[in-house]
Parts: structure tokens; C-alpha cells; sequence
């Protein structure tokens, strides 16, 4: 059965569609053409032609040509629309033109390198050129090392090595530095809040040692759809770009589904699970040999899933490789076979973590079933994208689970056609960021007096601050590093702990083998003793947890169950360094220390999500230690309002917090978090916290703390402002009770009318 036929089944399925929320078609789009632009070197025109393309698409003709008219660019196109072509076409042309013209290539994800690389090396054999490209990255040899630093016109990196591995020894990439005419950096919707704002200063610290040497390149930058691509863009490369988001490329008809599971206890509004729901809908496109990707939030539940799926396709010896998992924490060996695998359509059904939501090329799909709405708009159509690659037809199923926000968008399918995808914020400008990038820079390269980094105001004081702080020298008219350190080495772009576990199986003492990594902060949930940890499907139980090596020693079994724990976040004040009135609240800021443990899990069966028991589970805290701001509400508030009504509008206010903060610090909403405790152990009050996300802090909060009451009359204003009556994620979002909006209104105006009393005062 072909898929088009699959879905006329599902529409004459009584028990199916009586859970179908939204059926929303979307018509399909035919292609515009435009010939490949007169400038470009003929020998390209011919290997595009050999390869069956004999005209581009709107968008890649007016890329390519703005390009070739050395322009700064930013290409805006939905997945599978042929972006890669935007940059390699302009890029192989100048080193067709000048043998020594080099290219830097920046993609998030090693992955995602590969998979670029894998498609230039592949033009570059057709040409028949010598022409070197390379990927530069942790996992390259030494031995190769020196080689592509000499030799490499193309060099393919991320973030991380250009920051601590080429940036600082710019002095071995002389050929490079000397003759870089194109930098790209693609997927550049990843990069926001504070990883966007390092990578930022990045870019000014490769912008200055290129003009060091003589350079000024060109940069072409690629994005998923959001809402503000050329701003962030000009953002990250410090100049203005043109945007292209004209799409040529053809679409199939999309089907777009909205699956509801039904309802098992209607007292309590809980729905059948929505794991259970995936995998039946599933099952029903793997039966039938219609190739499908799953995308779930969580490891546990990809994996959960991968034991489901295989269970139905196993052969009598056991196999199942028509499905596959894929995640954070496989091998990188594994990951390139899957993909690989994927290409090749060897794989029916794919489980996967948003690792698969970047632009890596996994051939054909049809089907996308999304298990559980994945937060944001502009990331359910990046997932959705992955389906229906090559023009044809395709849907996209999504199951809703009992959670709030999810039940809100299965009832209010208009909701989320309606609104357009998220803005990707960054503010690289930010103090904190600022000075570590200002070390770097002058390790690399001594600042000359009156040298501006990149387009900022207040460059001398930054510097003379650093000098001060014994970190620079100012001899004659420049300021050189004096630190013994390596500054690079003590700044995380990511701003994550870079201590992976490894995961080693010992089932066989004779032949140990590592079987995955782990990152330290999901290894109290999932790698305690005695977890189920699941990898593609195989069960094995964890033997022994050594924290200190960073291992975790783990036996394949066999049981029909799995397990899942209870992470307890908990916040404790450190130190108070000030305290305001804010109108009738107490505002204060300072340091606070957030500990994370497990202390239980619990065994869930495969099959029915039963729970079979608990186990403790003996771990030290995770703590990070970082800056707040916090409001303590006075006795007369609580008073006036009860409890519930309190904490429903307190909950409201926490969520619009959250939405508002991130466009006025230019950060993520992941940089920030924003809690109410009810009765919070510190004040003894019930108290609103915002905090930063990264360890030490990054004055986020310090400046919320400043501009409160913008915030707050920020909050009242998208209150007032929203058609709903009751509440919806756009003003108190979906897990408050339905007079949320009004209580919180006139709490809201309460807080901003004694702070104007308070300031004419």
C-alpha cells in the first residue's frame, strides 16, 4: 500500500478519526526556475548538468548570483530545499578562479559536517578538480592535522574548534587566514541566547585576525524559517545582509494531522498515553512498508518506542534493523550508519530525538509522527520538514499528550497555523560574554590604542578594565595578553559542563566495549545503579556508576521493563548583594545555589506503563551556583486573594516572564528560568525567582532587576491585548486555572499603581 492510499484508509477509519483533533491539507507548490547565473565558472554549469540539474531554483539563482556580486547573504528556505547549493556553487567558483582562495564552513553539530562535506567532496570528484576539502574538528587525526592546515581549500569545522582550536594558533593557518574569500555558516537559526552570543563574538575575533592578514571575506549564512533571519544574521556577522527567501523549490501535498488519544478517565482529563498511541499509529505505516521518522522529546521515550516498533518487525532470528533509534549519546560511528542507512532506504521506521531536526540529508520519507508537541511552532515544522524530502506526497501526524499546552493546541489547531515561527535572539554585547571574547581576542592578537572589536562602543574601557585586572599589559600604544592561562580553554560556548560519561558494556568480560556517551547532567536519571538503560531497543542494567572516571559499567538482560527517575530541583540563597521596595513587593538580587538530585526511580512495564515499584537511588547533588533576581509578595496580597486563585495568577505571571524576558535581554528562553514557590524557605513568603542558567551568571538577571517595572507593565499589556478570555500560551499559557487572566490583570495593575505612587513620591 503506497502512502496516498494509506491515508484515504485512515480517513474511512471510524476509530482513528474519532480522535482526529485537526486534518489540515496543505496544496502542493510547483517549482520555479531560473537559469544558472552567466558569471559562473562553465566548468560547474556542466558537472550541475551531468548530474541531472540543468536550472536552479529562484532562490538558489538570486543566492548564487548575489554571491558571485559579493554580497553578505542570508538564505531563508523550508527543509529539503536545496540551501547546500547556495554556498558550494559560489564557493567552488572562486577556487576555480584563484587556486589559493580558501573557504570556512561552520555548521552546530559534527553531523551535520560530515553530511555537508560528504556532498562538496562529491562535487569536487565530478569536477575533477584539486581541490581539497577537509573536516576539521576533535575527531581529526594529528597526523592530518598539519596537513589540512597548509593544504585545505575548503575547511569544515564548528564553533567549538574555531573557538579553542584554530582561532588561538592562527599562526599555522597562515594559507587560510591570508586567502579566506567565503565564510558559511549554516543551520544559523541554532545559535541563540547565550551560545548565538558567544559564537558572535567569535566571528568578530575570525573577523579581525583575517584583517590581520589581509582578508575580508564574504559570508553566506542558511536558516531554517523563523521569524527575524536577517537581523540575526547581521547580528552574528556584525554587518548588514541581503535575505533571500524567495523558495523555488517544489512540495508535495502536505497532510497535517492532529491526533487526540481518547479519553480514559474523564474526572481527571487524562488521556491514553500518548507512547502507546505513537506506537500503534506507527506500527501501521511499518506494516505496510511506508518509510517513517518518530520524534519524541526524551531518550527514555525514543527508546521505549525503538523496543515497541522492533518487537513488531523481528525475524525469526531476531533481527530488526528496519528500525532504528537515533539520539544523543549513540556513537558517532553509529550515527553516520543509521544516516547512511536512512539514504539507502534500508530503514522503515527512524526514533529520534531533535538530533534529527537539522538539515543532515536522510534521504526519502513519507511520514512524520511527532509524539508530543515539541514546544515551539518553528520546531514542529523543522521536525515535519524531515518528511516528504523530495517533493512528494506527505503528512505529519502529531499526538497529543494530557499535558496542558499540548491539549491547547489539539483544541486550538487555528492557534498554532496561525501564528508565525518564533524570533531566534542574541545580544552579544552582553558584558560578561563580552570580556571572555576580549581575553581571547588579545591572546590572539595584542589590541592596538583606538582598535575598535567589532562594532561595539567603550573598547578602551574594557581594556583598561582587563589591565587593571592584571589579565592585559599596556606597553607602548597596545595592549598585550600577561596571563598565564589560556583563556579560550576556560570558555564554554555552549555554556555546558563538557564531561561526558561513557557507557561500556561488560556483558562479555573478554570484550569490553564502549557502547554510547552521556552528558553529567542526564546521568543521575538514567545511568544510577540498577537502571534499565535502553539502547537501540536492548535493554541493559546498569552494574556500576563510577562518578570519578566518568564510566558507567553496564550487562545486557532481558526484562519487560524500564526505568524512569524523579529529578527534585531545589534553590537555596547564598548571598543578598541588594534590596529595594518594588511598589508593594520586595525586590532583591543576589546569589543562589541550584541543586538538582535523584533520589528515587521507579520501573515502568514496556507495554502498559504499569508501575511495578521503586527503588532509591544514591547519588551526590548537581549544583550550580549563579545569579537571581526575586519579588517576595507582602501579607496584604495574600490575604486579598486565596490560595489557588494566588498561585494560578503567580504561575501566569512566571510564564509571561519567560515569553517577555528573552526579547528584552536578547537571549533564549533555555539562558533564564522562573519559579514560584509558594512558600519559599529563604523569605518565608510566597516568592517569584528568575534566574540565570549558566553557572556564575551572565547579568541576565541583574538586569531584570533594573527594569522590573518595564517587565511588569510589559506582562499587563500582553494580558490586555489577547483575544482569549480566559487564558491560552500566548499571555498565561495552558497549565493555570481559567481565571488565571483576570486575577493576574489585577494583580499586575495593583504592582504597577503603587510603583507610580512610589516614584512621584
Amino acid at each position: 500500500m503506497n502512502l496516498s492510499q494509506y491515508i484515504e484508509s485512515l480517513k474511512n477509519d471510524p476509530s482513528f478519526m474519532s480522535n482526529v483533533a485537526c486534518w489540515h491539507e496543505i496544496p502542493a507548490r510547483e517549482a520555479k526556475y531560473m537559469p544558472f547565473p552567466s558569471s559562473l565558472d562553465p566548468r560547474i554549469v556542466q558537472v550541475m548538468q551531468r548530474r541531472g540539474i540543468r536550472q536552479l531554483y529562484s532562490h538558489q539563482h538570486q543566492a548564487v548570483s548575489a554571491a558571485l556580486a559579493g554580497e553578505d547573504i542570508v538564505v531563508v528556505t523550508p527543509t529539503a530545499s536545496g540551501k547546500t547549493l547556495c554556498y558550494n556553487l559560489p564557493v567552488l567558483d572562486a577556487i576555480l578562479r584563484n587556486p589559493d582562495a580558501r573557504a570556512l564552513y561552520l555548521f552546530p553539530t559534527k553531523a551535520l559536517s560530515a553530511d555537508q562535506a560528504a556532498e562538496l567532496y562529491e562535487l569536487v570528484n565530478l569536477l575533477g578538480e584539486d581541490i581539497k576539502c577537509y573536516t576539521y574538528d576533535g575527531d581529526t587525526a594529528a597526523p592530518a592535522r598539519a596537513a589540512i592546515r597548509q593544504a585545505g581549500h575548503v575547511v569544515v569545522t564548528n564553533p567549538d574548534m574555531l573557538h579553542s582550536g584554530i582561532l588561538p594558533h592562527h599562526t599555522k593557518w597562515v594559507k587560510l587566514f591570508e586567502n579566506l574569500r567565503y565564510i558559511v555558516i549554516d543551520e544559523i537559526h541554532a545559535y541563540r541566547g547565550v551560545f548565538g552570543a558567544n559564537l558572535a563574538n567569535v566571528i568578530r575575533r575570525l573577523r579581525r585576525i583575517c584583517a590581520f592578514y589581509g582578508s575580508h571575506p564574504q559570508f553566506i549564512c542558511c536558516s531554517a524559517t523563523i521569524k527575524n533571519p536577517a537581523e540575526l544574521a547581521a547580528t552574528m556577522i556584525g554587518a548588514p545582509v541581503k535575505l533571500i527567501d524567495d523558495n523555488g523549490a517544489p512540495a508535495g501535498r502536505r497532510h497535517v494531522v492532529f491526533y487526540n488519544p481518547p479519553v480514559i478517565n474523564k474526572q481527571l482529563g487524562i488521556r491514553k498515553g500518548m507512547i502507546g498511541e505513537t506506537s500503534r499509529i506507527a506500527q501501521g505505516f511499518l506494516k505496510n512498508g511506508i518509510q517513517s521518522i518518530i520524534f519524541s522529546r526524551s531518550r527514555v521515550t525514543v527508546e521505549v518506542l525503538v523496543r515497541q516498533l522492533k518487537d513488531t518487525v523481528r525475524d525469526p532470528l531476531g533481527n530488526a534493523g528496519q528500525v532504528r533509534g537515533y539520539r544523543g549519546g549513540y556513537l558517532p560511528t553509529q550515527r553516520r550508519e543509521i544516516e547512511r542507512q536512512l539514504r539507502a532506504g534500508q530503514i522503515n521506521a527512524v526514533v529520534s530525538t531533535n538530533a534529527l531536526e537539522l538539515g543532515i540529508d536522510i534521504g526519502q520519507l513519507d511520514v512524520c509522527i511527532i509524539c508530543g508537541y515539541p514546544g515551539t511552532i518553528a520546531s514542529t515544522w523543522q521536525q515535519a520538514g524531515r518528511a516528504g524530502r523530495r517533493g512528494g506526497e506527505s503528512l505529519l501526524i502529531l499526538v497529543g499528550s494530557s499535558d496542558p499546552l499540548d491539549q491547547y493546541m489539539m483544541t486550538h489547531p487555528d492557534y498554532f497555523f496561525g501564528q508565525s515561527p518564533e524570533s531566534a535572539l542574541v545580544n552579544p554585547d552582553n558584558l560578561f560574554i563580552l570580556l571572555n571574547h576580549f581575553k581571547c581576542a588579545a591572546y590572539e592578537l595584542p589590541f592596538e590604542d583606538g582598535e575598535a572589536f567589532g562594532n561595539i562602543e567603550g573598547t578602551q574601557e574594557l581594556l583598561d578594565y582587563l589591565v587593571e585586572q592584571n589579565f592585559l599589559m599596556h606597553v607602548g600604544n597596545r595592549y598585550h595578553w600577561m596571563a598565564e592561562e589560556f583563556p579560550q580553554a576556560g570558555i564554554s560556548l555552549r555554556a555546558a559542563a563538557d564531561q561526558n560519561f561513557v557507557i561500556v558494556d561488560i556483558s562479555n568480560p573478554k570484550h569490553k566495549r564502549v557502547i554510547g556517551e552521556m552528558d553529567r547532567f542526564t546521568v543521575p536519571m538514567l545511568l544510577h545503579q540498577y537502571a534499565i538503560y535502553l539502547h537501540e531497543g536492548q535493554q541493559y542494567q546498569v552494574e556500576e556508576l563510577d562518578f570519578d572516571d566518568k564510566k558507567a559499567y553496564v550487562r545486557a538482560v532481558d526484562v519487560d521493563y524500564y526505568t524512569d527517575a524523579d529529578l527534585s530541583t531545589s534553590m537555596k540563597v547564598l548571598d543578598v548583594f541588594d534590596e529595594r521596595p518594588s511598589g508593594p513587593l520586595t525586590r532583591c538580587r543576589g546569589e543562589v545555589l541550584v541543586s538538582s538530585i535523584v533520589k528515587l526511580f521507579k520501573k515502568m512495564k514496556l507495554d502498559t506503563r504499569e508501575n511495578l515499584g521503586w527503588g532509591p537511588v544514591q547519588l551526590p547533588e548537581l549544583e550550580m551556583q549563579t545569579t537571581a533576581c526575586w519579588w517576595t509578595l507582602p501579607e496584604e496580597i495574600e490575604a486579598f486573594y486565596g490560595k489557588d486563585e494566588l498561585q494560578d495568577a503567580m504561575v501566569g505571571l512566571c510564564h509571561l516572564m519567560r515569553a517577555i524576558a528573552p526579547l528584552h535581554l536578547m537571549c533564549a528562553s533555555s539562558d533564564i528560568a522562573v519559579v514560584y514557590h509558594v512558600r519559599d524557605p529563604f523569605t518565608q513568603r510566597p516568592t517569584l525567582y528568575f534566574y540565570d542558567c549558566v553557572p556564575g551568571g551572565i547579568g541576565l538577571s541583574d538586569h531584570v532587576f533594573e527594569s522590573d517595572l518595564t517587565m511588569f507593565r510589559e506582562a499587563l499589556s500582553r494580558l490586555e491585548e489577547c483575544p482569549c478570555e480566559n487564558g491560552c500560551p500566548s499571555c498565561v499559557g495552558a497549565s493555570v486555572g481559567s481565571g488565571a487572566k483576570k486575577t493576574l490583570a489585577g494583580l499586575l495593575a495593583r504592582i504597577l499603581a503603587e510603583k507610580q505612587e512610589e516614584a512621584e513620591r
